[in-house]
């Protein structure tokens, strides 16, 4: 279990190994590297080293090249995120944290399958 939540420099990296599946270092420089070219090799791999002492990541060591992989699962990672900011932002309020994103951030189309998630959810019960 993770003892800190991860910065958004480290979302980035959990991102491609969700999306990938374990990784080395190069290779997870070469994915992040396309969104920011600025980035260098060396400072992926002592993120990563970082996330694994925190224990954000696991790694294989068997192989000269270490493999590193996200500790938690996505959705776990995202879910507990979430909790935690409902707690800190909205009072623990999911309502208020749904009805802030409604007014502002979710498009028409985006609020039609909300809608029929919604719908289907209730006829489910």
């Amino acid at each position: 279990m993770p003892t800190r939540k991860p910065t958004s420099a480290e979302l980035a990296l959990l991102r491609v190994l969700w999306q990938q599946g374990p990784a080395t270092a190069k290779q997870v420089f070469e994915r992040v590297q396309a969104d920011r070219p600025e980035i260098n090799q060396a400072t992926v791999l002592r993120q990563l080293q970082i996330m694994h002492t925190d224990g954000l990541l696991s790694r294989d060591e068997t192989a000269r090249s270490h493999v590193y992989a996200a500790a938690q699962p996505q959705e776990k990672l995202q879910t507990n995120l979430l909790k935690d900011f409902i707690q800190r932002a909205f009072s623990g309020s999911g309502k208020e944290l749904i009805m802030a994103a409604l007014k502002e951030h979710v498009s028409e189309k985006d609020r039609a399958e909300i809608q029929a998630f919604l719908h289907e959810d209730k006829n489910e019960r």
